[in-house]
């Protein structure tokens, strides 16, 4: 499954939430992975982010919350700060208008558990899509061809996506929407600078 964190039109402090909330996740799911992103104007946040994981992950569709003062403007009152949760369908087969003059595939080291492979075999994948330059990368896989399998699939998905999200704009005004973010009954809340978990709506209890 692709998830998509968004800071939509929010301030500093979401695209930080989104950083940190997206680095939360990955330790908390092991076999995810960042794809894409748009980084944010300080160190380690983004507007928006795009993950993958093989785990069902659909309970994370919704509005996440980070509540914690800002370090970027100590005087704000403000001190909740929300950010949007999708889940992307992501795409079973190669797009047939995803061509091959269109993308630079780039190999480089991946390591296994313990540290398997490590510099040793270049089986990792990046994949760059010339005409946006998106670029997804994939490790999972063992081996060269089916992590590029891997990152076609993602990268069909996002273009995809993509599409579908232009052809809304053109019908309405569908990007401010799309941008607007439900602040909230969040699926999840975070706290702090460390980004720790303290309530998660899948089984309603608060986290000590």
């Amino acid at each position: 499954m692709i998830l998509q964190l968004s800071s939509g039109l929010g301030p500093v402090e979401c695209r930080a939430a989104v950083g940190g909330i997206c680095r939360s996740l990955m330790k908390e799911f092991p076999d995810m992975e960042m794809i894409t992103c748009t980084n944010g104007e300080v160190p380690g946040s983004f507007s928006s982010v795009l993950l993958s994981s093989d785990m069902d992950i659909s309970m994370l569709r919704g509005t996440m919350e980070w509540i914690c003062k800002s370090s970027y403007r100590p005087g704000h009152k403000r001190k909740n700060w929300f950010i949007d949760a999708s889940i992307i369908p992501e795409a079973q087969e190669i797009d047939d208008k995803l061509n091959e003059s269109d993308i630079r595939i780039e190999k480089f080291h991946s390591g296994g558990p313990g540290g398997q492979n490590v510099n040793k075999v270049e089986t990792g994948i990046r994949v760059i899509h010339i005409p946006t330059g998106i670029t997804v990368s994939s490790t999972r896989e063992r081996s060269q061809y089916m992590n590029k399998q891997d990152a076609l699939r993602k990268l069909s998905a996002v273009l995809k996506q993509m599409n579908t999200d232009e052809k809304d704009r053109q019908k309405s005004d569908a990007w401010s929407k799309h941008a607007q973010i439900v602040r909230g009954n969040p699926v999840r809340i975070y706290e702090g600078e460390n980004f720790k978990l303290t309530f998660c709506k899948k089984t309603e209890i608060f986290l000590v």
